[in-house]
């Protein structure tokens, strides 16, 4: 049902179509314009409106090339992508753009994020991984940038009757020692180096499982690589859950793998529901996640920098990948103790940093600095991204002789 032409009542929420919002601003409906944007094709429909209405910009991703490059090569030569490229990367040979205008997509993307003209054209940023704020306020000292807590995971605990009976559902056993994958089932979540890493844990440690709860990546053979490495009676594949089964299921592991490389500088949505959860993780050891206090598993200290800090991860060095992984769920496979240590620490963790209201508290600050910022664009962007909007309305009305000044 289509919402009335007025603007909503204080406090009323509605869910609106996009192709509402020009003329409801045009009318002054909002008070401040914000926009969530990820590395994801599904906010392709954003681009248009953030570039032509500056509001605050909340960033899930700090690089934004994958996203951006999909809705400019789609359908056209490739010059509105060498345009953009080449303002968001003004150091750069504008020959590295040709990789993409020939097809050529793959994990260089994550050496250019392209967030150049989306920040121009905000009026302030938020960014969910607070180690990710000063380098973007280094490189973009003019834009006020600052940390917005990604709100994620339940605010009750699980019980463990809770987790038997997801167990149950899923058929696995109640005693079994269960690591867990969770979203996309991708290269990038690392998944062949999991699954490698389970066998040979299997080979030392009885009743050890393995749950991945997401859509599988086709071009990964999962089945076939399941069966090389003889996992097929430890390994539960979960496609299809709903956000709740998909929640509990997390709850119900022992330890969560949250792997993930290249990395466009996010916060992983199920990393934070593990914490919330209370379980311990095993993640890679991010620049924007550096603030996060963390064991690294070659030495099982604290990693350099956080003195006194109670660690609430297992942090692994993308260079020594394989071997720190192994390390890894070898010891939290052992040590009991240090897997329930280690889920204690996240929970209190993410009731510090990441429940529903300190991300208000942080959107609530962002909001104050962006009403104090002119309401404009800071550069002035390609002619790609500022389109004459009655450009086409001319090209129909010019074999008539009528031009569309004064018509509107």
């Amino acid at each position: 049902m289509r919402a009335g032409d007025d603007a909503p009542a204080p406090g009323e929420v509605r869910i609106q179509s996009a192709h509402e919002f020009a003329w409801r601003h045009q009318r002054r409906q909002y008070d401040l314009i914000v926009y969530q944007i990820g590395n994801s094709v599904a906010h392709g429909f954003i681009w248009p409106y953030q570039q032509r209405y500056p509001g605050v910009v909340l960033l899930h991703d700090t690089h934004l090339h994958h996203a951006r490059g999909a809705a400019l090569l789609v359908g056209a030569d490739g010059e509105a992508y060498r345009e953009v490229f080449t303002f968001d990367h003004p150091g750069d040979s504008i020959d590295a753009a040709e990789l993409a205008v020939l097809g050529f997509h793959g994990s260089y993307y994550f050496l250019w994020p392209m967030l150049r003209s989306v920040v121009a054209a905000a009026r302030a940023v938020g960014v969910h991984p607070r180690g990710s704020v000063e380098p973007l306020r280094a490189a973009f000292p003019d834009v006020p940038i600052g940390p917005v807590a990604l709100g994620m995971g339940c605010e009750v605990l699980p019980c463990d009757e809770d987790r038997r009976e997801m167990r149950r559902g899923l058929g696995i056993p109640a005693d079994a020692l269960l690591f867990g994958v969770f979203g996309g089932l991708t290269a990038e979540k690392r998944v062949p180096q999991v699954l490698r890493a389970i066998a040979r844990l299997r080979q030392a440690v009885a009743g050890v499982r393995l749950l991945l709860a997401g859509a599988p990546d086709p071009a990964l053979e999962l089945p076939q690589l399941i069966r090389a490495l003889r996992l097929d009676d430890a390994v539960t594949l979960a496609p299809d859950l709903d956000d709740d089964l998909f929640e509990r299921a997390i709850a119900a592991v022992d330890v969560s793998l949250n792997l993930r490389w290249p990395t466009a500088g996010e916060t992983s949505g199920p990393w934070l529901q593990a914490l919330a959860a209370g379980r311990a993780t095993v993640t890679i050891d991010h620049p924007q996640h550096a603030h996060v206090p963390a064991l690294d598993p070659q030495t099982w200290l604290p990693r350099p920098g956080q003195p006194g800090a109670e660690p609430v991860t297992v942090a692994i060095d993308i260079i020594d990948e394989e071997h720190s992984l192994e390390l890894a769920v070898f010891r939290l496979a052992a040590d009991r103790s240090l897997r329930e240590r280690l889920g204690a620490a996240a929970r209190r963790y993410w009731e510090r940093e990441h429940t529903v209201a300190r991300m208000i508290d942080d959107c609530e600050r962002l909001f104050d600095r962006a009403r104090a910022e002119p309401d404009g664009v800071r550069h002035e962007l390609p002619r790609h991204l500022r389109p004459d909007p009655f450009a086409r309305a001319e090209r129909l009305l010019q074999p008539f002789g009528i031009s569309t000044c004064g018509l509107f």
